[in-house]
């Protein structure tokens, strides 16, 4: 009987046991302190800092199955999943790892005995083949004399030309770093050459497939030519469970065994399609896997990081849906079935079962309503590509409008042999890059292109003045010695009391002075380790090397820090109220208003805002003095700091302390006491994206202001509505209950005037050649009835073209209708881009339907003439 996928990553884990190994479990899919990846892709990833010497290991034999995903990057196999057998977003890698313990024989002879042994996995060694690194004759002569593998089994592997170290069989960390040379072993399937070593290279994707490597850890590479032996050597190994699953399962796909086999079994059901080996089958099964597990590991679709690989992972699995006729939101229903297929490997899933179904499902559904629009834009721009080519502009209109991924639509016209331009996709995103920065910025003189090398020394924690020495001067991105009154430009500082731009809060604003000479700071960012100024001398001037006084606007300042401390109240009361789930993702603390972006994909009601509101009022009511601590970034993780760790750090961290109910790490100033805050109210909440929100807040002065606002706002409407304020919402239910039935009874009286209409306009129809031609000019109609009039004449007509005109006061609108049947000879859209010509107007539309609009009133009647003309040529012809 053949073993499950679940049985065999179960042995495998079972006899490393045995074998004195100490069994952990997988690490998450976000790297922890490691900014170079961007997921797990392989099982050696948490164990950098030991094989480094960074840290001392806690056992010196480990076994793991260890989540990865490999979706960008270096290792990116989203474009072959699907198709081939053996790519995967998602895998799970099995490894043993042996630090300063055994090595090269020990190593080997586990590895050959889980395979071969009849008490394990059972494989025939005949169908192993070994592959060797060229020089390390060591590890050749334990395959041949000791494991006693016939020479014809072993291929040596060597390096690439002129190039020492650079080989298949010698594996590296990096550029630099922990290396070594290492040992693969393949299985083959089957072949008539069964001894020829070239059949192996011919066919060493098709007939073996590598089942398992083992890297010996034993040199550090200094640089391109240079290795030195590491004092200790460690054993790091990797097998692919689909993979060895396929084999021991007899079949000779990834996509052939018993977990995707079941998922691909629910999924066809959804489906429209014969073959269950169909590509779109194998993507969508492979998808949910990945999704599921990035979910679990707090991460929400975004345009961005990997928030974006998450949602492209998504939005590409429900367009293949879409492909094999799945018309229904399904993808989030797959969740349970994925939980139940994956066995112990699932565990991390079973408790977030309901979360992540519905950030699957909230993103289906906003994707579906965009899918069939988006699919539709790109296939016409498909059949109008010339030479087989998309333009870069296209292919950046359909990501940017319509939240097409660029993978998606490269994904599409793969398909359909069409390439994209993907220069001109860059260029286009640059420009919608830098049109959002020149948007964004705080002020718009502000130059960031200024190149400085130096430091500067914020004292601005405890001073609001202090006396500092001007050591560069910029204006705009050149360096001068001086700057005079009228001029703008960036002062740099030998230390400073001015707060730069940074973790959200804004720069402070202020003066630089001396004696007569005043420098207005209106903007403070980092370059950097220094910190630039930004402003206009109103008089004198500023001379480098020379000492002044820089004096922070202490009344910004403290408005600011109210916002700050609220900030910080209100990230925890989030996470109270919503739950831990709730991540950051932006903010922005100014004087006048605090803003605060996060991931929760549910919506957010009144009452959950008013219970948000009344935990930060709480805790200001409460007084509590705000500590401050430097600590290092290990004891702030023991204090369960909030931070984003996956940032670079340093080594000593600023801890902000509101006692146990907020700690957070932040470089930004803060009141003293969290009632000086005084008073917080939410203004808005939002979405920004999906399974993004905003919230944006105001606070102490700000905040009375603001109800005060709110409060003349509803006594006005009182006003207006002649009531009082008690009864002003009885007052609006009984207007809007007037206006429904108002609005139902004018729309009975226009649909009254539409037939009344349809029976005139018919009675005007023309003839050319056996087609239905019906043109006419109204006055001031209601446009909406003008649509519902075209759509009821194409069903009476049956075969015909409609254009009416619809003038107003000073401007005219035009529908073009024409009937589907009609369309291989002439189209609405072509009418259209005539009516643009002749008129000045605009406008667009479909091959059936079409709308514009012009303010050259004079120009319509000689339309009307050249129209009647075209349409008289065209249907001749």
């Amino acid at each position: 009987m053949k073993k499950t996928t679940n049985e065999i990553r179960k042995s495998f884990l079972n006899f490393f046991k045995k074998k004195g190994h100490v069994v952990i479990p997988s690490s998450s899919l976000i790297p922890k302190n490691d900014s170079t990846l961007l997921f797990t892709n392989a099982g050696m990833n948490q164990f950098k800092e030991y094989f480094l010497d960074q840290k001392k290991i806690f056992h010196p034999r480990i076994v793991t199955a260890q989540n990865c995903l490999r979706t960008g990057g270096k290792h990116n196999d989203l474009d072959n999943v699907g198709y081939t057998k053996r790519h995967h977003t998602f895998f799970e890698m099995l490894g043993n790892f042996s630090f300063n313990d055994y090595f090269k024989e020990e190593a080997i002879k586990y590895a050959w005995e889980l395979l071969t042994s009849k008490k394990w996995f059972n494989i025939n060694p005949y169908k192993l083949w070994i592959s060797v690194y060229e020089y390390d004759e060591e590890t050749y002569k334990i395959w041949r004399n000791i494991i006693q593998v016939p020479a014809k089994n072993i291929i040596k592997i060597g390096d690439k030309k002129n190039s020492q170290y650079d080989s298949e069989n010698f594996w590296q960390m990096g550029e630099t770093g922990p290396c070594g040379p290492c040992t693969e072993i393949f299985y083959k399937y089957h072949s008539k050459k069964l001894d020829d070593h070239e059949d192996f290279f011919e066919n060493k994707n098709e007939n073996f497939i590598e089942l398992w490597n083992i890297v010996f850890i034993e040199f550090n590479r200094i640089s391109k030519t240079k290795i030195l032996s590491l004092k200790n050597k460690s054993i790091d190994t990797g097998m692919g469970l689909e993979r060895i699953s396929a084999v021991l399962q007899n079949v000779h796909s990834n996509y052939k065994i018993d977990i995707f086999q079941n998922l691909i079994k629910k999924i066809y059901k959804f489906a429209n399609v014969r073959n269950v080996n169909n590509i779109s089958l194998k993507i969508i099964a492979d998808h949910i896997r990945s999704c599921a597990f990035l979910i679990a590991e707090n991460i929400i679709p975004s345009n961005e990081h990997r928030g974006y690989v998450l949602r492209r992972i998504i939005r590409r699995a429900i367009r293949h849906g879409n492909k094999i006729g799945i018309k229904n939101h399904f993808f989030y229903k797959l969740v349970p079935d994925l939980i139940e297929v994956m066995g112990d490997s699932a565990e991390i899933l079973k408790g977030q079962e309901n979360k992540i179904k519905e950030v699957i499902k909230k993103e289906e559904i906003q994707f579906c309503q965009t899918l069939e629009k988006g699919l539709k834009i790109l296939n016409i721009e498909i059949n109008k590509s010339e030479n087989k080519k998309m333009s870069g502009e296209t292919a950046f209109y359909l990501y940017d409008t319509l939240g097409f991924p660029i993978e998606l639509t490269s994904d599409i016209c793969r398909e359909k042999n069409i390439d994209i331009d993907f220069k001109g996709y860059n260029i286009a995103k640059e420009k919608q890059k830098n049109k959002s920065i020149q948007k964004n910025k705080f002020y718009k003189n502000y130059n960031e292109n200024i190149n400085i090398h130096d430091t500067c020394k914020f004292e601005g924690y405890k001073k609001y003045k202090i006396k500092s020495l001007i050591k560069h001067i910029f204006i705009k991105n050149s360096s001068v010695q001086i700057i005079q009154k009228g001029q703008k430009g960036t002062i740099f500082l030998e230390k400073t009391s001015f707060y730069p731009e940074s973790g959200g809060q804004i720069g402070d604003i202020g003066e630089i002075y001396y004696k007569k000479s005043r420098f207005i700071v209106k903007q403070t960012k980092k370059f950097g380790d220094t910190i630039g100024h930004f402003g206009e001398i109103i008089s004198g001037v500023m001379i480098i090397n020379k000492f002044v006084y820089a004096k922070i606007d202490q009344i910004y300042r403290k408005n600011v820090q109210l916002n700050h401390s609220a900030t910080h109240l209100l990230h925890s009361a989030l996470r109270e109220i919503l739950g831990k789930n709730v991540i950051q993702k932006g903010s922005l603390v100014s004087n006048t208003h605090l803003r605060f972006d996060f991931s929760f994909s549910d919506n957010i009601n009144l009452l959950k805002i008013q219970k948000i509101e009344n935990t930060v009022n709480t805790q200001i009511r409460k007084n509590t003095i705000i500590k401050i601590k430097n600590l290092t970034l290990e004891e702030a993780k023991k204090k369960n700091a909030i931070a984003l760790f996956d940032h670079k750090y340093k080594s000593l961290v600023r801890v902000v302390f509101v006692k146990d109910f907020s700690i957070e790490l932040c470089g930004g100033t803060h009141v003293k006491r969290t009632g000086d805050i005084g008073l917080f109210k939410i203004i808005s909440q939002s979405n920004i994206s999906s399974g993004i929100k905003r919230i944006e807040a105001v606070t102490g002065q700000k905040a009375i202001e603001y109800l005060h606002i709110q409060d003349k706002k509803i006594k006005d409407i009182s006003a207006i509505l002649k009531s009082n304020n008690s009864n002003i919402k009885e007052k609006i239910e009984k207007i809007i209950k007037k206006v429904t039935y108002l609005e139902i009874k004018i729309s009975e009286l226009q649909q009254k005037e539409n037939l009344h209409q349809i029976k005139k306009l018919i009675k005007n129809v023309k003839y050319i050649n056996k087609v239905k031609i019906l043109i006419n000019i109204f006055q001031n109609y209601d446009q909406k009835s003008l649509r519902s009039i075209i759509e009821q004449l194409k069903k009476e007509l049956k075969i015909a073209i409609i254009i009416f005109i619809n003038k107003n006061r000073d401007n005219f609108t035009i529908i073009i209708g024409i009937t589907k049947n009609l369309t291989h000879y002439v189209t609405a859209a072509e009418i259209m881009d005539i009516f643009i010509q002749k008129t000045g107007g605009k406008g667009g539309g479909k091959s059936t339907i079409a709308e514009g609009g012009s303010i050259n009133i004079e120009k319509l009647p000689n339309f009307l003439i050249d129209i009647q003309s075209w349409i008289d040529k065209k249907l001749k012809k």
